[in-house]
């Protein structure tokens, strides 16, 4: 960890804060956009259209700046890796480099290899571990909310909240998603399943469900990213949704604030979410924003100005979800940069960041328990209390918990153990439930070589049988889809 040895020259602290004025990279330093104007790039609808959703057109962007063993290696993640189709919007594109001296062909590439954004944004093949790409327990849903759904769509996964996921695409796709099962399109080494239901019949049962559950209080309204639903349906849900007297709390998830804040400053979503929020107001319901930034390159003028016009309209707050990403933010430094860029630049709250889950070939972006729990110790201290972000572990069957509670944890192979005090939707009838401990695991390469061994000769699965396994979860997940 950097801030165990680094101190700073002025303060003498292991970190030495500095305020620093965001700044919006020069797009056009980029030989695509050398002739976009400042007119273009506020436009969502520019935005939108010159999103890089392949490696043609990452070339096109920039050219031979980026040496062609870049491009071969992310062409070979595309076909064998890569969970998430690409989907890159200019404003998230323009805060890869920021600070690279563009001088020629292959100028670019180190740089490139080495940018934190596009370490989750656009993963390329060496990128990735070769020796466990997957941990054994990777799963396509790892937090089972599919399983947890009372209606299509709607996780009930606490007692008092639930998920809504209106949608399945997102106006960016990153790397590590969670919902890799589930949201943006297929590629070459997943299937995406989709939706059954028509979407105005499966809103219809989420409202339905909630209203007859007035022991859910809290609707977290996601996808994918509601950023890609058209504002009159949002409008609409969301006015529904208030109408319901048990509701006392929701929160929007979006990540485009950060990779497509144009698209919250435009006039008829600005006028709606004035709407929304003076509704909310006159009913005493608590409406907020959640957004996710990994890095604070992330953070530029136009996000704070996005954040600036959500929190005129009324909404309470603006809070970060993030998640901890090795090569990206699994640094105290590069997390306290992150929170403060957020708190002091955009008056937006540093709230969680989430270990990566355990998805397939995900594992060279997760960490530790251990260290995970470090970077925490780390960050205490230098935010205001209610500005300093828990980090926390998404444990299945579980939910999130501070890397601090677990109950026991086998550091040589890696296994922490967690319990809960409440039941899921699906534990009804499990009496253990409240009792009994719930496994998580940490990314093999970073044990011991004891653990390491063991996971060798217990860990390994013959890869048909790993095939098998995710043809037969795909199945049963399609079949659970088709009976709401």
């Amino acid at each position: 960890m950097s801030i165990e040895t680094s101190i700073g020259l002025e303060s003498g602290q292991p970190y030495p804060y500095q305020r620093v004025e965001l700044v919006e990279p020069d797009w056009t330093r980029f030989p695509g956009w050398k002739d976009v104007t400042a007119v273009d790039w506020a436009s969502v609808q520019w935005q939108r259209a010159h999103c890089v959703k392949n490696v043609r057109q990452l070339r096109e962007l920039l050219g031979d700046l980026v040496d062609d063993r870049f491009y071969d290696d992310l062409e070979r993640d595309q076909a064998e890796r890569s969970t998430m189709s690409m989907l890159v919007p200019p404003q998230m594109m323009n805060t890869m480099v920021p600070h690279a001296q563009v001088r020629g062909p292959g100028s670019l590439t180190e740089a490139m290899y080495g940018d934190p954004v596009r370490h989750y944004m656009i993963p390329v093949f060496s990128d990735r571990r070769t020796d466990w790409a997957s941990h054994p327990h990777a799963t396509r849903d790892s937090l089972h909310e599919h399983d947890m759904w009372v209606a299509e769509g709607l996780t009930h996964r606490y007692p008092t909240k639930v998920l809504a996921e209106l949608l399945p695409t997102c106006p960016q796709y990153c790397g590590h998603c969670t919902r890799m099962d589930l949201v943006g399109n297929s590629t070459a080494v997943i299937d995406k399943l989709k939706f059954v239901g028509k979407p105005n019949d499966r809103l219809g049962s989420m409202l339905d469900y909630l209203r007859r559950t007035p022991s859910v209080r809290d609707v977290v309204v996601s996808g994918g990213d509601v950023a890609n639903m058209p504002w009159p349906r949002l409008e609409s849900f969301l006015t529904d949704l208030l109408e319901i007297d048990n509701i006392r709390d929701i929160r929007l998830a979006t990540k485009a604030l950060i990779g497509l804040p144009q698209h919250w400053l435009q006039p008829d979503v600005r006028e709606g979410m004035t709407r929304v929020a003076g509704v909310a107001r006159e009913r005493g319901v608590s409406i907020a924003m959640h957004t996710h930034a990994n890095h604070a390159n992330s953070i530029t003028p136009i996000v704070a100005e996005a954040t600036s016009a959500m929190l005129e309209a009324g909404l309470r707050d603006v809070r970060n979800q993030g998640v901890l990403l090795n090569g990206v933010n699994a640094d105290p430094h590069a997390l306290l940069d992150l929170c403060f860029r957020l708190l002091d630049g955009a008056r937006i709250m540093p709230y969680y960041f989430y270990m990566c889950d355990m998805i397939p070939y995900s594992e060279h972006w997760r960490v530790s328990v251990a260290d995970a729990q470090r970077l925490q110790h780390h960050i205490m201290g230098y935010l205001p209390g209610f500005a300093t972000p828990r980090i926390v572990c998404d444990v299945p069957f579980v939910g999130k918990r501070w890397v601090h509670q677990l109950s026991s944890y086998d550091t040589e192979r890696g296994i922490s153990y967690w319990t809960k005090n409440y039941r899921t939707s699906i534990e009804a009838d499990t009496d253990d439930a409240l009792s009994r401990t719930y496994e998580y695991y940490d990314p093999i390469h970073t044990l011991p070589d004891e653990g390491q061994r063991w996971w060798a000769e217990h860990g390994r699965l013959d890869e048909s049988a790993l095939k098998a396994a995710e043809v037969a979860e795909a199945s049963r997940r399609t079949a659970a889809l088709q009976a709401y």
